[in-house]
């Protein structure tokens, strides 16, 4: 052990010159013993050690008999014993031994990666387990070609953390070292995110630290003190990141933030409902997590995303100015608002949103539509004042897990609305000036719903099943008995099934296909739409279902987004500036979400020598351009009344 630094202060830590060095925090406990189960490598099952108290209920050791691969659990007080809360896997799940795991034992090939930075990124959300047929590290490996031809450039995986039973959505994780056995061993994570920069596709990973999952959460037995009981949590007992004894805790979860960036090369993270994580100290968790990932990744660029359905910009203000220094927030509001404008409804805490033009241009400005005003679904006020964040660290999207699984039968988007409504807001959300985040499916319309699942014990399943329906009773159309009678159960095999992706389905929906893979060529090839609106964006409302956007870039080479949900829109007169094109220059066509190949009717010109006519349920992207060789289109007649 002489000369042996520690990669991190907890855990089983294999050492170079042989053995492994274990060490654990359980204060509650006067004698920790470490165990070693099953065929252990060069021991005999049963083989015990008792570890050294330290100060502050640390317990560690050297054991010569144990190595990478050996199986072991912690013996307290000489009664039962159990899986390491730092434990780095679980091979037969979480009620079962860790494993001893070599984190250097991998070759990566990444050594010219140099990370990511949020400016020009397109998200895509993955569950691994739905992801491909298999549901492994190994067949999601297999897409990321076509991914990357599509035009993905960063993943966002779901929560992979040790879960309980054989599928889950991964935000009842209780082992937050312990990538599940259900995805493959944790080299097959690490070959994933290695493949995944071989083809220029970052990875960051959600993770969850606002509370531990309901079954095999062992961390009590080693201390109480992880929890608090000062807070609450819609989940489970809120975690101890500012009371007594907190220190170790708050070392548990900002050296795992550290561990994922290191050990596996994330290129960052995206942690759940921030809002629940409390901490009222000086030096908020959520700063400490920050400057981790940021000594860790070396030269490299990471990804710190928030999802804080408070809206509080502090998550991304800059830690000299009070912040936490993250790089990016969730946004709901432009989806909120989409949804109601697609569907007609805004039922439960869509309530809040009305679906008109004057939203998604006040989205496209300033990210957030609630920056301090009272929330109707809420009843108090929502959201901090966003002007000075720049629109790139708002991560926005049309879909996400929980928006689609909250249809009640885990409906896609475009199962609710029409095709040309739901082909002209894909435009405006992918030419958005905002960081887009996709939802695994979504860019080729996929059949399959994405729907709540968990695999729990007897005891735990129904009341998991009965909160899930509970929960959706707050849209009136999911209340209803005849409606709640059709949810499917969330512990059923099949409930977990039915949502796995067919890519075959981008040959069988290939108009959709084809208008996001456009899109998102136009938006990173296109150098107005790149930019992001740096050079600045304004709006206004061309009718009760019609804007336009107008992104300004130097040397009068403009771009302009038309977009209207409803019916075909005459605009004559046209008393709005931003519709003017630059001196001595012409608004020419890039794309229209209308055309034939995308599935539509195609689209006419839509500026005229007799005004602008802007077709219903579609989405026109125009550039100036200089007028040389041009010649107008004239639109037909209006017809005369009587």
């Amino acid at each position: 052990m002489a000369g042996y630094i520690r990669r991190l202060p907890i855990g089983a830590e294999p050492l170079p010159t042989g053995g492994v060095h274990f060490r654990v925090w359980a204060p509650r406990r006067k004698r920790v013993e470490v165990v070693l189960e099953g065929k252990a490598p060069g021991a005999k099952p049963g083989l015990a050690m008792e570890l050294t108290a330290e100060p502050e209920g640390y317990f560690s050791g050297l054991m010569e008999a144990a190595r990478a691969g050996s199986l072991y659990r912690f013996r307290l007080d000489g009664g039962d014993a159990f899986p390491d809360p730092a434990s780095r896997f679980q091979p037969h799940g979480l009620h079962g031994p860790s494993e001893v795991v070599d984190s250097t034992a991998y070759r990566w090939r990444d050594k010219d990666w140099h990370g990511v930075k949020v400016e020009g990124q397109v998200l895509y959300e993955m569950h691994v387990g739905t992801f491909a047929r298999e549901g492994t590290w190994t067949s999601a490996a297999r897409e990321l070609p076509e991914l990357a031809d599509l035009g993905v450039t960063c993943l966002e995986v779901m929560p992979v953390a040790e879960f309980a039973g054989r599928f889950n959505w991964g935000y009842d994780g209780v082992y937050p070292y312990a990538p599940s056995g259900v995805y493959g061993r944790p080299d097959d994570f690490r070959a994933f995110v290695d493949d995944a920069h071989a083809v220029g596709i970052a990875v960051i990973l959600d993770v969850v630290y606002n509370h531990f999952g309901p079954d095999g959460c062992y961390v009590r037995q080693f201390s109480e003190e992880y929890f608090t009981e000062r807070y609450a949590t819609d989940w489970g007992e809120a975690i101890n990141f500012d009371g007594p004894h907190s220190g170790p805790v708050r070392e548990f979860f900002y050296h795992n933030a550290g561990y994922w960036i290191d050990e596996y090369h994330l290129d960052g993270l995206r942690l759940d409902a921030t809002q629940n994580i409390y901490d009222d100290s000086a030096d908020h968790i959520l700063t400490a997590i920050t400057r981790r990932v940021h000594h860790v990744r070396g030269a490299r660029t990471t990804l710190l995303i928030a999802e804080d359905e408070t809206q509080d910009v502090a998550r991304t203000r800059a830690v000299e100015s009070g912040g936490h220094g993250m790089d990016a927030v969730w946004t709901d509001d432009f989806h909120h608002s989409a949804r109601v404008a697609m569907t007609g409804r805004n039922e439960g805490y869509y309530c809040d949103f009305l679906g008109t033009p004057q939203e998604f241009i006040s989205a496209a400005k300033r990210g957030f539509l609630y920056q301090g005003q009272r929330s109707r679904s809420q009843s108090r006020r929502r959201g901090t004042p966003a002007d000075h964040v720049a629109l790139p660290r708002f991560v926005t999207y049309l879909q996400n897990h929980d928006q689609v699984a909250n249809s009640g039968r885990g409906d896609r988007l475009h199962q609710l609305t029409g095709p040309g409504r739901y082909r002209a807001f894909t435009t405006l959300f992918l030419l958005g000036p905002w960081t887009p985040l996709l939802f695994q499916g979504q860019e080729f319309a996929a059949s399959q719903p994405f729907l709540f699942f968990a695999d729990h014990h007897p005891e735990l399943a129904p009341l998991v099943a009965v909160g899930r329906a509970q929960s959706l009773r707050q849209f009136r159309s999911l209340a209803m008995p005849e409606t709640q009678a059709t949810f499917s159960d969330p512990c059923d095999p099949t409930t977990f099934e039915r949502c796995k992706l067919d890519f075959g389905e981008r040959e069988k929906h290939a108009e959709t296909y084809a208008l996001h893979r456009d899109l998102l060529r136009l938006r990173r090839e296109d150098p107005v739409f790149r930019e992001q609106g740096r050079h600045g964006i304004d709006g206004a409302v061309l009718g009760p279902q019609a804007l336009v956007l107008r992104y300004f870039a130097e040397g009068g080479a403009d771009r302009l987004l038309l977009v209207n949900w409803g019916v075909d829109l005459w605009y004559y007169p046209a008393p709005e500036p931003l519709l003017a094109p630059p001196e001595g220059m012409w608004w020419d066509e890039l794309l229209s979400s209308d055309a034939l190949r995308y599935g539509g009717c195609g689209t006419p010109p839509v500026d005229t020598d007799r005004g602008w006519r802007i077709p219903g349920e579609t989405a026109v992207a125009l550039a100036a351009q200089m007028t040389e060789g041009h010649s107008e289109v004239a639109a037909p007649e209006r017809p005369q009344a009587g």
